[in-house]
């Protein structure tokens, strides 16, 4: 399982691996949805989250805390576009 800080990190493995395997990158995301289960964890969630988005890259972000997720800190979800 692991704190904040590892399964964010795990998270954005399995959303890179996922967006590789449809054709995109992550400079092609251009929204994020995030589910925290502990609001307190935002802070430790967002740095991390800033590694894998640079400043020039950032995609628009929500984030909300979840109080149904069972045996997870994060959810993430987005949206890629591939400009022709």
């Amino acid at each position: 399982m692991g704190g904040i800080v590892e399964q964010t990190h795990q998270t954005m493995r399995n959303l890179i691996a996922i967006l590789q395997e449809a054709g995109y990158d992550i400079t092609d995301v251009v929204r994020v949805g995030v589910w925290l289960e502990d609001p307190r964890d935002f802070w430790s969630f967002n740095k991390v989250f800033g590694e894998y988005f640079s400043p020039e890259h950032a995609p628009a972000r929500a984030c909300v805390q979840a109080n149904m997720m069972v045996d997870c800190k994060v959810e993430i979800d987005c949206i890629a576009y591939k400009r022709k």
